[in-house]
């Protein structure tokens, strides 16, 4: 079965997630918003935290969509004031995920996320979601991306 993980990451913590499902032999595909956040984390959090109550989607550079050679797609999203993150809305909005397992991974400082996982499984019923807390502050976090 050939899976690929794309995924955002403002901070790295996406980063160490691709580097843990590389070692499965999990293809990798990270996603580069256009627009740049602030660099101060209070307005991070405002900005970003805002524009995802809204659903707000990001402006993407270069997004590939091609997906059709696998079989198992793992999306990526840090979690934004309990919501995804706005290039990942756009992902979800680019990708055709019919047929396809979907698992999401969601990356936040409270390891919750309860509005992005309202909201996908009202989208995606048998998407399967890992919550984790931010693995750079809680490296034991990645285990749950162990397979048992």
């Amino acid at each position: 079965m050939k899976k690929i993980f794309i995924y955002y990451s403002l901070t790295g913590n996406g980063d160490l997630v691709a580097d843990k499902l590389k070692e499965d032999n999990v293809d990798i595909r990270k996603v580069y918003a256009k627009d740049k956040m602030p660099k101060s984390f209070t307005g991070r959090i405002l900005t970003g935290g805002f524009l995802s109550t809204i659903n707000y989607k990001a402006k993407l550079i270069n997004f590939d969509n091609n997906i059709k050679d696998y079989d198992e797609i793992i999306i990526g999203s840090p979690i934004w004031n309990a919501r995804l993150s706005t290039p990942i809305n756009t992902v979800l909005d680019k990708l055709d995920l019919t047929n396809k397992r979907i698992t999401f991974i969601f990356y936040s400082g409270s390891g919750t996320s309860p509005k992005a996982t309202e909201k996908i499984q009202r989208l995606y019923k048998d998407a399967k979601i890992i919550d984790i807390q931010e693995p750079k502050k809680n490296p034991e976090s990645l285990n749950k991306l162990i397979k048992k």
